[in-house]
């Protein structure tokens, strides 16, 4: 059989080098002037700042705050917002008497019932100019007797007041959507009183009871629908 012959290295390495840490065997050390990244940093590897339009902690803090976590409530667990989950945990140490929570608590209720009220006012303030000006407005316009100027939205009519407790709402479409939609339930709605009229016509005039029991079906149906559109329909008229 014959014998393999084994190999010697080409140079008898020094004796006095020992392999260790930070000592790797010569045979697999970087060569002179050869890199140990030949590709080079990958594109887009290095930090990046934010553009002067992007707030990254803002959006953090907002996605940390709003983040579903697990609590328990009493007996049974529950799921809620970070942000709530610190409320409520404040809101019952300050319950239990502790002067801090109860200092902040107080401090954060006061905070946002003041901004409540104010943002309440300046509605108020705004839904009465709104109702003031166009009223003058569309009185104007009769009065010149100017019909093709389109009527505007939402309706003065429609922005209800109440002075005793200090609240204005819009009772009808906002946008011109919404008017387009509200047209269109009306015209439904005459297109269903036309159907009911004609389907208690044709119960007149038939005499089979199996037919006239669908023709009081369909009667009874179209009714119900009517009912609803009208229901929808005075919330805005």
């Amino acid at each position: 059989m014959k014998e393999e012959k084994i190999r010697l290295p080409a140079h008898k390495p020094d004796s006095s080098y020992n392999v260790g840490y930070c000592k790797p065997p010569q045979s697999t050390r970087f060569k002179p002037g050869q890199s140990g990244n030949p590709r080079g940093r990958p594109k887009g590897a290095k930090n990046k700042l934010p553009r002067l339009n992007e707030e990254p902690l803002k959006s953090i803090i907002l996605g940390e705050a709003y983040r579903d976590i697990t609590v328990r409530d009493g007996t049974r667990a529950v799921t809620i917002p970070m942000a709530q989950a610190i409320i409520r945990s404040l809101a019952v140490n300050a319950a239990k008497g502790e002067h801090r929570a109860q200092r902040l608590f107080a401090e954060m209720l006061s905070t946002t019932e003041r901004q409540n009220k104010q943002l309440a006012d300046e509605w108020l303030s705004t839904a009465m100019d709104y109702k003031i000006n166009w009223d003058e407005e569309l009185d104007r316009r009769a009065r010149l007797g100017i019909t093709d100027l389109p009527d505007p939205v939402p309706h003065p009519d429609h922005v209800k007041i109440d002075m005793n407790t200090g609240q204005a709402w819009v009772a009808g479409p906002m946008t011109k959507e919404e008017v387009a939609e509200l047209e269109m339930w009306r015209a439904k709605r005459v297109e269903w009183q036309v159907q009911v009229t004609e389907l208690r016509a044709d119960l007149e005039v038939e005499e089979d009871q199996g037919i006239r029991q669908i023709i009081r079906d369909e009667i009874t149906h179209t009714e119900q629908v009517l009912a609803i559109i009208d229901r929808a329909l005075s919330a805005v008229d």
